[in-house]
């Protein structure tokens, strides 16, 4: 039984190793995803605990015993750090730090000390915690890829749960000295556990990478890379098949003598102007309202179940918040106007390209008219 548990740890371990490599190969494709460097430092260190623990099953002793429950608790910390840093971009150390300080004062003197039954007992307890930890991450993240995620949390959760008997048998056998490595049924199911959960988590995580990369390349593809708003295409993308309603009205701003803020300040100016009026569209948006940027310093707004007096105040307000509005740059302080058009669909539905055309309309009637100021469609005439 020995030789076959030997065997199933030395999968786990060259599994573990095959599978870190994966990932810090997929982490050089993508290097914005930090989680996956971190997490594949995780499951190296793993890697070496199964050897390190191969070891002080040949030979038992209190120092193979302390660093075989050090690298574990240390990979797992890591691997907890990873799924935090996976859902919310943030830093792993302090999860890294507090999953390893904890579990380490816990689990290691007993083992330095002799009582390795004590010790292992404890290292299976808090394995359980952190990797019922990194599980409940991914559940919290799930929202990003409901079925690939919840798929990880519950491996995650199984694993944690294998780790938790193996405690468990540990403690109804009641020997605080084992002189031994463990041996029974749950560590075997442990192992079987562990490899079968790690392909699961490795395929689904990878998985998850590549869509997310897939929808980084889409968000850039519909995202104006100067003020963060979505471009034109992107608009035409989202409003261009569907029939305008009667209660959707389409805003177009157009910034005041923006060449010759270009021509007097420099470009880098007029890039200033054109991210500080972005910034001012986006304050004034409700949850279900869009704003694009269509090109050069022409912006547009899609304003839904709305009314021409509450378009005509949102349009208003920004005009008015950016002609107060001093704007910083490195040539000196600058301020810049913007002129508006907005239009209405019909009860009928009319295409958004013509409504679009019709708030055009009104914006260059605003222009006409002496900039600044705000027009609808159905006055520009």
């Amino acid at each position: 039984m020995l030789l076959d548990y030997n065997s199933l740890l030395l999968a786990v371990g060259f599994s573990a190793a095959c599978l870190s490599l994966t990932l810090f190969g997929t982490w050089l494709t993508a290097r914005t995803d930090k989680f996956l460097l971190t997490w594949a430092i995780s499951v190296m260190v793993v890697v070496g605990e199964v050897f390190v623990y191969d070891a002080y099953i040949a030979k038992p002793g209190p120092a193979l015993g302390v660093a075989t429950l050090a690298l574990l608790l240390l990979g797992f910390s890591v691997m907890l750090g990873a799924s935090h840093q996976f859902r919310t971009g943030r830093s792993p150390l302090p999860r890294i730090v507090l999953g390893a300080g904890i579990s380490f004062a816990f689990t290691l003197p007993p083992m330095a000390l002799g009582y390795d039954g004590l010790g292992f007992i404890s290292e299976n307890f808090f394995a359980a915690l952190l990797l019922f930890g990194t599980a409940y991450e991914y559940w919290r993240g799930r929202r990003e890829a409901p079925v690939h995620l919840i798929g990880v949390a519950l491996l995650y959760s199984l694993t944690a749960a294998s780790f938790v008997l193996c405690s468990a048998m540990l403690v109804l056998g009641g020997k605080l000295v084992l002189g031994h490595a463990p041996s029974n049924w749950a560590e075997d199911l442990n192992l079987v556990i562990v490899i079968a959960a790690m392909t699961g988590i490795g395929g689904l995580s990878l998985a998850l990478n590549q869509g997310r990369i897939a929808r980084h390349h889409q968000r850039e593809a519909q995202t104006d890379a100067l003020t963060g708003l979505l471009n034109r295409r992107a608009l035409f993308d989202l409003h261009g098949k569907t029939p305008v309603g009667a209660f959707t009205a389409v805003v177009v701003f157009d910034l005041d003598g923006f060449k010759a803020i270009n021509d007097q300040y420099g470009h880098a100016a007029g890039d200033e102007v054109l991210k500080v009026f972005a910034a001012e569209l986006t304050a004034s948006l409700r949850p279900n309202d869009i704003a694009a940027r269509m090109g050069g310093e022409e912006f547009a707004l899609v304003l839904k179940r709305t009314m021409p007096e509450m378009v005509e105040a949102t349009a208003e307000r920004i005009r008015a918040a950016l002609a107060v509005r001093t704007i910083e740059t490195e040539t000196g302080q600058m301020r810049c106007t913007v002129s508006a058009g907005f239009a209405f669909g019909s009860n009928e539905g009319v295409s958004f390209d013509k409504v679009l055309s019709a708030a055009d309309k009104a914006l260059y009637a605003a222009k006409r008219g002496g900039r600044n100021r705000v027009l609808d469609f159905r006055r520009a005439g």
